[in-house]
């Protein structure tokens, strides 16, 4: 209802205001005047036009401001008390709050000043300067003509358009004039010194009021000097770009400093060259604007289009474009002040992502002339392998180191260094090309490489005259760099296969280090067997390379490249006393340059560690063959024991057939475990090898071939991390087999002697004494067992026996735990193969069956 009722007093309340108006205009001199007359009717359409009005004034919404105004013009006026008494209300009505209250009191100020000087102007309501269209004829007024003659402009309305004639008085001059005369007692100094002060800021220079001070850290107007806040408003945003000028000289200089050359670098050179060229363009500018700063600023009232001057207003225009480009500058500065190379070219790229047209031109403009000398460094790079980096700018860094080294530790990347306008990917494939290049001229001794180098370095200077090899063409960039790795890592790898036969050696390797070549393996432990049984300090090298050359020459191995059979010798690995030859012998590879790259000293100790234990298996295998050849059939007959008492012979027979059951079982696990690592390891992983060669394109992709070849063999082979206890369980396997072949050996050496004692027995009565004499001397000079007379024998035999059972009953219960214990753990290993290894040894499920889990 509140609501309802204010909306009805409005139309009241502007008709009160109206007559108020229109009553005073008449100075009282008729009666009031009637609401329905055409002057009233005219006048409230006139007032409903203004108040219902969408023209938004040029002015800022500020009501102390047009107070202040309207003191100002009652003082100048000498109505010295109005503008006290108009203060005093004014502070009233900005005071008054809450309900009832106006809300937008400026708005009613400016109305109220609008009319004011609009009766001034016009003496009635009927006219505006301000609103000229809505003003009202005399006709529409009801007055006579010749009222309305006195002020000096005619005015009708013809087919309701309204015309205005010209100023007969020059009232508009005149108020033109005294605006004039206004802002000059409002201004201490003029404008024209003004905007020769602002250009001098914006050079970086004092005038004679706008100073640099350091506490403010820019250009500022004195707060001394008198005038208005809306000039000093605008000479403070023009100075602004004085102390941007400022910022961005000082740092051109400082960079420039011989002095500091190294720290800045070639593209912080390039950088503020690019700077310096941009503000060339700039002080021309400002030699134009100065220029036209000499040309005296024409009054309000005359023609402002006939003169070439230049005020702050048409100096904000001017220095608008100006004004962004160095705030751009000035920020670029403030980012790459501790900033070099490929980081500076970084960090400027970040602010060329910009939605405005003029910044993105701008900064494309400046990152063409700033990476200039990064993509010199990468052509270089990328055509000779040359490294021209004096000031550490480029995202490659190279370092002293080896030879064998220099493909993996020689060059690497600097990722602070990396510009974001070239991708991780991008940098890599940079990386290798150059390496590809030092790598076949310090490795290889190649220079084949420069044939395709001339080939692309003559695209690339066609690409560079069409103006491609630069910034904002990564695409360019991207293809004359796959183009050069492609042919540079083609001939790499073609210099790797052909030249140094890459493939041969590691055959070579597969063949001897990992044991592949049956018959010179067999052969070679045949032949060292005898030696690697005395202990490690008394063994020769020497001799041990001399066997080794005759199981060579002995096996197929001898029709084998001579440069590759020149590079396989005998290591003995260090060892402690006690150790035993078969403990420290092994043999080694020499992969000299460029190979070394591959296999390195890292690499071939890992070789080595399969070497070992490949080296302890055949080792196992060996001694399980010989344990065979002295348990064959015939070696043993069954007549020479008639002899003896039945219950020896039944002990014998027990005691053989434990052996035999022992080494079948044994020889079924050495058997199956050979067969895994030698087909299903090494086999596959050969395989698989050679595939993944076929199909490398450059060196790192046979380098990662080759790791993961020899890191498939580590891990199946129970070599690796994860299988640490495996590994170990199956060394203690392998020592209790080798224990099993001393006792086989033992227990048919005591046999066999066995047999001649009994044989001996059987000699004639005539030469038994003395053969018994002789049989006894025997006995004591080789520390025999065996004693004078059946009895004796038949005795010491069952003790032997006896013995022999019980050593081969606990050589058999630890051999069934330790299987049982290797077995069990195999389900639970990471690697898949290992599952098919425990397929193999369990098929018919005997040790889950048999565990006692």
């Amino acid at each position: 209802m509140d609501d309802e009722e204010d909306h009805q007093k409005l139309p009241d309340l502007v008709k009160e205001l109206i007559l108020r108006l229109i009553s005073q205009n008449n100075n009282n001199t008729i009666d009031s005047p009637n609401p329905n007359s055409s002057h009233f009717q005219s006048s409230l359409r006139y007032a409903h036009r203004i108040l219902s009005s969408r023209l938004t004034p040029s002015v800022s919404p500020d009501a102390a401001a047009i107070a202040d105004s309207v003191k100002r013009r009652l003082a100048t006026q000498g109505r010295s008390s109005d503008a006290l008494s108009f203060a005093d209300l004014y502070t009233k009505f900005a005071s008054k709050t809450g309900p009832g209250s106006v809300n937008n009191k400026w708005a009613v100020v400016y109305l109220l000043k609008i009319i004011s000087e609009d009766r001034k102007n016009t003496k009635n309501l009927d006219t505006s300067v301000l609103l000229p269209n809505l003003g009202l004829s005399d006709a529409q007024l009801g007055k006579g003509s010749g009222s309305r003659v006195s002020r000096g402009v005619e005015k009708g309305w013809n087919n309701g358009i309204l015309l205005v004639a010209k100023d007969s008085e020059n009232r508009r001059e005149i108020a033109f004039r005294e605006f004039v005369n206004l802002v000059k007692e409002e201004n201490e100094v003029s404008e024209e010194v003004l905007v020769r002060d602002v250009i001098y800021a914006c050079q970086g220079v004092d005038g004679s009021y706008v100073k640099f001070e350091n506490d403010n850290v820019g250009y500022v107007l004195s707060d001394f000097v008198k005038v208005p806040r809306a000039t000093r408003t605008m000479v403070h945003k023009l100075c602004e770009l004085g102390w941007l000028f400022k910022k961005v000289t000082g740092f051109i200089s400082r960079s420039m400093d011989r002095f500091s050359a190294e720290d800045v670098g070639t593209v912080g050179q390039a950088f503020c060259s690019a700077l310096q060229d941009e503000l060339t363009e700039y002080y021309k500018l400002l030699a134009v604007l100065e220029a036209q700063s000499s040309n005296p600023i024409p009054l309000v009232s005359e023609s402002a289009s006939s003169g070439n001057y230049l005020s702050l207003r048409r100096l904000s225009v001017w220095l608008a474009e100006p004004m962004v480009k160095m705030r751009l500058m000035a920020d670029l500065v403030e980012k790459c002040r501790v900033l070099r190379g490929g980081a500076m070219a970084g960090a400027i790229h970040l602010h060329a992502q910009h939605g405005d047209p003029l910044v993105h031109e701008f900064m494309r403009r400046l990152l063409q002339r700033v990476c200039s000398p990064l993509f010199e460094m990468v052509k270089r790079w990328v055509l000779e392998g040359e490294l021209e980096d004096i000031f550490a700018e480029f995202f490659i860094v190279g370092q002293p180191v080896k030879v064998e080294s220099l493909w993996r530790e020689g060059y690497r990347l600097h990722d602070a260094m990396l510009p974001s306008f070239i991708s991780p990917s991008l940098a890599q494939r940079i990386l290798r090309t150059g390496k590809s290049i030092n790598f076949l001229r310090v490795c290889c001794e190649d220079r084949g490489w420069s044939d395709a180098a001339a080939e692309i370095a003559t695209d690339i200077g066609a690409t560079a005259r069409r103006g491609g090899f630069r910034y904002g063409e990564t695409d360019t960039l991207e293809s004359l760099v796959d183009e050069a790795a492609k042919r540079i890592d083609k001939h790499l790898l073609d210099v790797i296969y052909k030249r140094y036969k890459f493939k041969e050696h590691c055959l070579a390797i597969k063949r001897y280090l990992l044991l592949g070549q049956g018959d010179f393996v067999q052969y070679l432990m045949d032949i060292v067997g005898p030696e690697l049984s005395e202990p490690a300090n008394t063994i020769s090298s020497f001799k041990l390379s001399g066997l080794l050359e005759t199981a060579i020459r002995a096996s197929n191995a001898q029709y084998d490249d001579h440069d590759i059979l020149d590079r396989l010798r005998v290591k003995m690995m260090p060892h402690e006393s006690g150790d035993r030859g078969w403990d420290v012998f092994s043999l080694e590879y020499d992969a000299r340059v460029p190979l070394d790259t591959v296999f390195t000293e890292s690499v071939m100790t890992r070789y080595l560690r399969i070497f070992n234990f490949l080296w302890k298996l055949r080792r196992v295998e060996h001694a399980l063959i010989g344990a065979w050849k002295t348990m064959k059939p015939n070696c043993i007959t069954s007549n020479s024991f008639t002899r003896l008492q039945h219950a020896v012979k039944m002990q014998l027979v027990s005691t053989l057939r434990r052996c035999q059951v022992l080494w079948v079982e044994i020889n079924h696990f050495i058997s199956n475990l050979q067969y895994y690592i030698m087909f299903e390891v090494l086999e596959v992983s050969w395989s698989n090898f050679l595939s993944e060669i076929d199909v490398a394109k450059d060196l790192d992709d046979l380098l990662a071939a080759h790791e993961k070849y020899l890191h498939s063999i580590v891990e199946k082979s129970l070599l690796g991390e994860l299988s640490q206890s495996l590994y170990k369980s199956l060394l203690v396997i392998f020592d209790l087999i080798l224990r099993f072949r001393s006792n086989a050996d033992r227990l048919y050496e005591g046999i066999h002697e066995l047999q001649t004692r009994i044989s001996e027995s059987s000699v004639s009565s005539r030469n038994q004494s003395k053969s018994r004499k002789q049989l006894v001397d025997k006995s004591v000079d080789q520390g025999s067992w065996i004693a004078d007379g059946r009895k004796a024998l038949t005795q010491r035999a069952g003790e032997f026996l006896r013995s022999m059972g019980q050593d081969l009953d606990a050589i058999a219960k630890e051999y069934s735990s330790l299987e049982e214990e290797f077995i069990s753990q195999l389900p639970v290993q990471q690697h898949v193969d290992l599952k098919f290894l425990f397929f193999r040894l369990d098929f018919n499920e005997f040790y889950r069956r048999v565990s006692p889990n």
